[in-house]
């Protein structure tokens, strides 16, 4: 059963301790002495969605007080964390306007109140949309390039009374799943700790949400992008099917074929309700129509119970997925994970992929990101007319650079109003996907439930990339998945389960994913380190 209310603050306040102590005997170790600083205590870290709604009804606290607070912490930690790179300068204005209607008795939306972080490639009217790239940074002296409306999801949220913080670091044009290094504003370390990549692209979003500094997170994946940063970040992740989430407003790396947005949040449930209120249709993305009558009645936390896993069967990690060992370690954790959900009553088929030509179809396949440049395109035109650039030829000539996502054309850049060919990634989304459900109905599965990483989390001082098990899989699908903390490698690093399914199985996948994260209770906050 789900732990709620005082209960819960004296578990967190026995785990803070916990944690404390755990710093010392095992972290320390590891971290400089000069930059050993002790952690501030917070009157909020870990809190839920719930626990807050909770206490503003309570009136226990006050919007403008729990913004306050983690403004305060942000200022302290985010010298040494680099998450953010703009702030919203009308955060308090806008928690004290949510205060006074909740005082006079107006209706609310779901999320009002909650502190929440925006992706820096995700359009807020009136802040600059810096694609993570010098060029378009005001900072480095580059062209300010402001959309004048906010992306669909933005004002989904805006609409539903969350409270943005600010936008969050990326690499630029958000193209690597591991670090964001190539940001304008420089890396982004990991809140677990900050000897780890931090995962990429949403790498701002899982510091802020693992860190303390918000209680949700807009994340946006083309490849790994929501779940290496959740998994690095020891946080939950949801990757919606390929049409669920709007992605207009959204700079594009594969806008037509991959591109989702998703959530981060510390649980299943927190994640499960941000993902209720920025999913759906909206004329302003039209790939949203495929949503409609795939959503849940009752929403994605409909199926949230701990015997959701009971009678279940899952398909489990193999070289007929991926010809890809787990490392000893890994095995070891994963092991352990299988024994968690046979506990909680499921089922287990070993390996239902091997027999198939999954794992050469996949890696034979179109990217289905030959649309990048159409896609950039639309984009810019979205923009709006006072923006400083509205078409690519225009980023181009005003930059004089063209972007590292256009290199693929081999200078032959396309007329960016023509079509452009996907033949070859419909062909082989169309492929994959046939395996991929014949698999699932052959065993009567209900998921596939992998270790997100084959292997621990890389040191930022390396050049090791993640080794994500479902990154190429799953967006070439167009599938879902939800990343949910399972436990730490000797090092410290995170490992995390993948419970992946069938277009349009959020509900259920996130209802599986709840039941797990309720029996074992791994993720533990981490503890920050102040900049000396």
């Amino acid at each position: 059963m789900r732990i709620q209310g005082s209960a819960l603050f004296k578990r967190r306040r026995l785990s803070l301790i916990t944690a404390l102590l755990l710093a010392i005997t095992l972290l320390l170790p590891y971290i400089p002495a000069s930059t050993a600083a002790a952690a501030q205590a917070f009157a909020y870290e870990e809190i839920t969605l719930e626990e807050l709604q909770d206490g503003y009804a309570d009136g226990k606290f006050t919007t403008v007080q729990v913004v306050q607070a983690y403004l305060d912490r942000i200022q302290l930690y985010e010298p040494n964390y680099n998450a953010f790179t703009t702030m919203n300068a009308n955060v308090l204005k806008e928690a004290a306007e949510i205060d006074r209607a909740r005082a006079a008795g107006e209706e609310l939306g779901p999320l009002a109140g909650i502190p929440i972080v925006i992706k820096e490639a995700v359009d807020m009217a009136g802040y600059p949309s810096t694609m993570g790239w010098a060029p378009l940074s005001p900072e480095k002296g580059g062209i300010r390039l402001i959309p004048e409306k906010d992306a669909p999801v933005v004002a989904r949220l805006k609409a539903a009374g969350a409270v943005i913080i600010g936008r969050t670091n990326i690499p630029a044009f958000s193209s690597s799943g591991t670090r964001a290094t190539t940001s304008w504003d420089g890396d982004t370390y990991n809140a677990v700790d900050r000897r780890f990549v931090p995962g990429g692209s949403s790498s701002g979003t899982a510091m802020s949400v693992s860190g303390n500094f918000a209680v949700l997170g807009i994340a946006e994946e083309t490849g790994g992008s929501i779940q290496n940063p959740a998994a690095a970040q020891n946080i939950v992740g949801i990757k919606p099917t390929f049409g669920l989430v709007p992605n207009a407003g959204v700079v594009p790396l594969g806008g037509s074929t991959r591109d989702v947005i998703g959530t981060h949040a510390r649980t299943v449930h927190d994640a499960a309700a941000m993902l209720d209120v920025i999913a759906g249709y909206t004329h302003e993305d039209p790939k949203t129509v495929a949503s409609i009558g795939n959503m849940p009645a009752n929403g994605y936390t409909s199926k949230l119970n701990t015997q959701a896993l009971q009678g279940k069967r899952i398909g489990l990690y193999g070289k007929g997925w991926r010809d890809q060992d787990l490392t000893p370690e890994t095995q070891q954790l994963y092991d352990r994970a299988i024994q968690e959900l046979v506990a909680q009553g499921a089922t287990v088929i070993t390996d239902p992929f091997a027999d198939t030509d999954f794992a050469a179809t996949v890696k034979s396949a179109d990217g289905g990101i030959g649309s990048v440049y159409y896609d950039m395109q639309d984009y810019l035109e979205r923009l709006g007319p006072s923006a400083a650039i509205n078409n690519v030829q225009e980023l181009i000539e005003m930059t004089g650079e063209v972007p590292s996502v256009f290199t693929r054309y081999d200078g032959n850049l396309p007329d960016p109003n023509s079509e452009p060919d996907l033949s070859a990634f419909i062909a082989s989304r169309t492929d994959i996907l046939k395996i991929f459900n014949d698999v699932m109905d052959k065993y009567d599965l209900d998921a596939l439930v992998y270790p997100q990483m084959f292997k621990e989390t890389p040191l930022l001082s390396s050049e090791d990339n993640i080794g994500a098990t479902t990154v190429s899989e799953i967006n070439l699908a167009g599938v879902p998945l939800v990343t949910v903390p399972a436990g730490y490698y000797k090092s410290g690093s995170p490992f995390e389960l993948a419970f992946t399914g069938k277009m349009w199985s959020e509900a259920d996948l996130l209802g599986m994913a709840y039941d797990y994260e309720q029996a074992t209770a791994y993720r533990k906050a981490p503890v920050l380190l102040e900049k000396e």
